[in-house]
């Protein structure tokens, strides 16, 4: 019942795992007390991330400024420079 609480609305996905994956699984959510549903969603979130607007709010403003004098070129200089590098 939490977990309908918190993680609502979910949607309910089957994977298939190895005889190892899923030991290794067993044996961490054991020592971390923890179902082995939030063991996958932790693993999840590590391997994708979780989007931060806070963080990257806060990395705009710390380098903001960094480069002064950087310029976009123009569109026609785009090809200028694509065809000296692929001569």
């Amino acid at each position: 019942m939490l977990y309908a609480v918190l993680y609502m609305p979910a949607t309910r996905t089957q994977v298939y795992l190895t005889k190892e994956q899923r030991q290794k699984l067993d044996s961490r959510r054991r020592r971390e007390r923890k179902t082995l549903a939030a063991v996958v969603r932790d693993a999840i979130d590590a391997y994708i991330g979780k989007e931060k607007p806070a963080d990257l709010r806060k990395t705009l403003e710390e380098t903001f400024g960094v480069a002064p004098k950087f310029s976009v070129p123009s569109r026609d200089e785009w090809g200028q420079r694509a065809r000296r590098v692929r001569t």
